[in-house]
């Protein structure tokens, strides 16, 4: 099967966490699964900008990236996180190499909005390299960095770089691990179960902003995009990957239609 998971920024912030995640991963490598992680690391970058006196402004969830902003996302999620990531994931027995969208033009983007900076949207992407990879059993760790092919380079949004690898990967299934239980109603209860249509409407309606309104337009976009299956996950859950693939609901899954989603 082929997995990609998609580990939050908060989730991989201290050493513990991601030691823990390395394990689970290790072993869903080791299970025989061909699997990719795309990770984010908005927190490191706000505190990397907040220690140089720089503010972070964000709207629907993604950051204004003005020089500076795209100078610390390239020094810690593409340099520090990244490679911290893959020095847990080696401490847990995979080959993990590490990597950013730039890598092998892998991912291309444009400018999404001049009133964003220097943010990105994802033009296209290419599996080459991480089916090369995986083949012969690496485990790519991808930071959301991607190029023009021209020299510009762009801040890409975690969860829209996850949803272009799978799509271009051919995912079997799309994990996103996060900080919080699932999507949440207007209640503060997770919901199981997500369609498209539900999903546009907990963000017209105003419950889904933020973060999770990227990460809901994300998933819509894998959807369309012909990923297999989607999961929006509680990352701190004990064995929260094994026990999804063994059948366990977790978390909130989306699906095209509610009778058409599976665990």
């Amino acid at each position: 099967m082929k997995i990609l998971i998609k580990l939050g920024g908060t989730l991989i912030d201290e050493s513990s966490s991601r030691a823990s995640l390395a394990s689970q991963i290790a072993d869903v490598c080791g299970a025989g699964h061909q699997v990719v992680v795309v990770h984010g690391g908005g927190r490191q970058v706000t505190r990397f900008l907040e220690e140089r006196g720089i503010s972070s402004n964000f709207v629907n969830g993604l950051r204004v990236t003005t020089p500076a902003t795209l100078d610390a996302v390239l020094k810690v999620l593409a340099g520090s996180v990244n490679q911290e990531l893959v020095a847990s994931l080696m401490g847990a027995g995979t080959l993990a190499v590490g990597l950013s969208g730039i890598d092998a033009g892998m991912v291309r983007a444009e400018q999404m909005d001049p009133g964003l900076g220097a943010v990105g949207r994802v033009t296209s992407a290419r599996s080459a390299l991480l089916d090369l990879l995986t083949e012969a059993g690496y485990l790519p760790v991808v930071a959301c960095v991607a190029g023009d092919g021209a020299g510009q380079l762009f801040n890409i949004n975690a969860d829209q770089m996850a949803v272009a690898c799978a799509a271009a990967f051919r995912a079997d299934r799309l994990l996103f691990l996060t900080d919080v239980p699932g999507v949440l109603d207007s209640d503060g209860s997770v919901i199981s179960r997500l369609t498209p249509e539900s999903i546009r409407a907990l963000i017209d309606s105003g419950v889904a902003r933020g973060g999770m309104h990227a990460k809901l337009t994300a998933a819509a976009q894998a959807l369309q995009d012909g990923v297999g299956s989607i999961h929006i996950l509680p990352g701190s859950a004990p064995s929260v990957i094994a026990r999804l693939l063994d059948g366990e609901h977790l978390g909130t899954t989306v699906g095209r239609a509610l009778n058409q989603v599976t665990a």
